[in-house]
C-alpha cells in the first residue's frame, strides 16, 4: 500500500469482520439508543464515521481527512505516530477512488466525550484490511478524529471472500449491526478506579489518553519489529474491561 493510501486507510479506519470486540458488554446501537445515560451513545459515532466515509466518496479521500480531524491529531504509519497535518500537506490531489470502509464496533466513555471505533476498510486496488479510530468530541459538539492506525490482512483473503467484501460487506448499512459498549458512569460520590499500570518492552514507544471523566482509556505501542498494538479499555460494573484490541501489521512498501 503507497504511503498515500496508508494514511487514508487510519484517517478512515476500518477493522475485521471476523476479529469482532471483546467485550463484555456486545449493546448493539439501536439497545443502546434507548439506553445510554445522557449523550453517551455510540451511534453518534457510528452516523459521524459514515459521514465522513460519504464525504471521502463524494468530496475526495484528503478532503474529506481535513474535514474530519481534529487539531494535534496523529496517524500510525510504519515508524509510529506522525502528525496527520504535516502528513496531509505532502500529499498532492484526492485519488480518483476513495478507499472504502466502515466501522463494526465503537466503545465509548460515560460523559461522551471520547469514542474509540473499530471497523473493515478496503482499498480500490482490492487490498483488504482492518483500522482502530480514536475519536474526540470537539467544541461545536462534534466527533473528529485524534488518532488513527490500520494494517492489511496478512494473508489476504481468498478472492471469493473479497469479492463478498465488494458486494457490500465492508460498508455498514443499518446501524444495529454496530456492537457498541458504553462505559458506566461513577455514582455520586464514588471514586473511579484506576486502571491497572501499562507495561511497555524498555524499547517500545508508547501512548495514548483518557477520557475526562476516567472511564474510557486507549493506548497505542509500536513494537520493535513494527507491529502496531492498539487496545480500549472501559469501566464496567466497577472494573476495567477490554473492549477494542488490534496487533496492525504496515503494508509492504
Amino acid at each position: 500500500m503507497k504511503i498515500a493510501a496508508a494514511l487514508m486507510l487510519a484517517l478512515t479506519l476500518s477493522a475485521c469482520a471476523g476479529n469482532q470486540p471483546r467485550g463484555p458488554r456486545p449493546d448493539v446501537i439501536d439497545r443502546a439508543l434507548r439506553g445510554a445515560p445522557g449523550e453517551a451513545q455510540p451511534s453518534k459515532v457510528v452516523a459521524r464515521e459514515l459521514e465522513y466515509a460519504r464525504a471521502a466518496k463524494e468530496l475526495g479521500q484528503y478532503t474529506a481527512a481535513g474535514q474530519f480531524v481534529a487539531p494535534g491529531a496523529v496517524y500510525h504509519g510504519r515508524n509510529g505516530p506522525v502528525s496527520a497535518a504535516a502528513m496531509l500537506g505532502t500529499l498532492g490531489g484526492d485519488p480518483e477512488t476513495s478507499v472504502a470502509w466502515g466501522p463494526k464496533a465503537v466503545v465509548i466513555s460515560c460523559d461522551a466525550t471520547l469514542a474509540v471505533s473499530q471497523g473493515r476498510y478496503q482499498e480500490p486496488q482490492g487490498i483488504v484490511g482492518n483500522y482502530v479510530t480514536v475519536w474526540e468530541r470537539g467544541p461545536e459538539r462534534e466527533y473528529l478524529w485524534i488518532y488513527g492506525v490500520d494494517g492489511p490482512d496478512v494473508p489476504q483473503p481468498a478472492k471469493r471472500e473479497i469479492e463478498d467484501l465488494e458486494k457490500g460487506a465492508i460498508i455498514v448499512t443499518a446501524i444495529d449491526s454496530v456492537q457498541g459498549m458504553i462505559a458506566d458512569c461513577p455514582k455520586r460520590g464514588e471514586a473511579v478506579p484506576a486502571p491497572l499500570a501499562v507495561l511497555l518492552a524498555e524499547d517500545n514507544p508508547g501512548g495514548g489518553g483518557m477520557s475526562p471523566d476516567g472511564t474510557l482509556r486507549w493506548r497505542w505501542e509500536h513494537k520493535a519489529d513494527g507491529t502496531k498494538h492498539i487496545m480500549a479499555e472501559y469501566l464496567y460494573q466497577g472494573e476495567w474491561q477490554t473492549a477494542i484490541e488490534e496487533e496492525l501489521t504496515s503494508p509492504a512498501e
